[in-house]
């Protein structure tokens, strides 16, 4: 259950993600139609669905980041929430790279790394709370798919 202070924290850590979500989508949501005449590959999901699933990633990255954040504090700590810093960070960028910028074959290396942040973040946060790690499989999975949608953009719009 938790309590007092807790209860904070747990807000805090579900609305860092969701905040930096909402913020990268609101700056990136405007592209003057460009989005719209690229050629979309057969496997693109509805647009919808990109309203649903990332709202979901990032609750459970919060939940996450509150379970390693309670754990008991020290290196190891230190080194997950510097992780979860800089796959955040990476993952803002990309939606800028892509939309507000058109780079669609850098926006396709960027997620690259930030599916390799995904995967070091996985092992670190295991190592801390077992059930921080298997959180964030969704979001890798997710991520997994979003690169090779990415990619194949890049592809079909050269």
């Amino acid at each position: 259950m938790i309590k007092g202070t807790s209860v904070l924290s747990f807000i805090v850590c579900v609305a860092i993600p969701l905040l930096i979500g909402i913020i990268s989508g609101m700056a990136t949501s405007k592209t003057d139609g460009w989005y719209d005449s690229l050629i979309r590959p057969s496997f693109n999901p509805p647009g919808y669905l990109f309203g649903i699933v990332w709202p979901t990633l990032y609750i459970l990255m919060g939940i996450s980041l509150y379970l390693v954040w309670k754990s008991e504090p020290g290196n190891l700590r230190n080194i997950a929430l510097w992780v979860f810093a800089i796959q955040m960070v990476l993952n803002f960028l990309w939606s800028f790279i892509f939309f507000r910028f058109h780079l669609i074959g850098w926006a396709f290396v960027e997620i690259l790394l930030v599916w390799v942040s995904i995967v070091v973040m996985i092992i670190v946060f295991m190592r801390i709370n077992r059930a921080a790690g298997f959180l964030q499989i969704p979001y890798l999975l997710w991520v997994t798919f979003a690169s090779v949608l990415n990619g194949a953009y890049w592809i079909q719009n050269r």
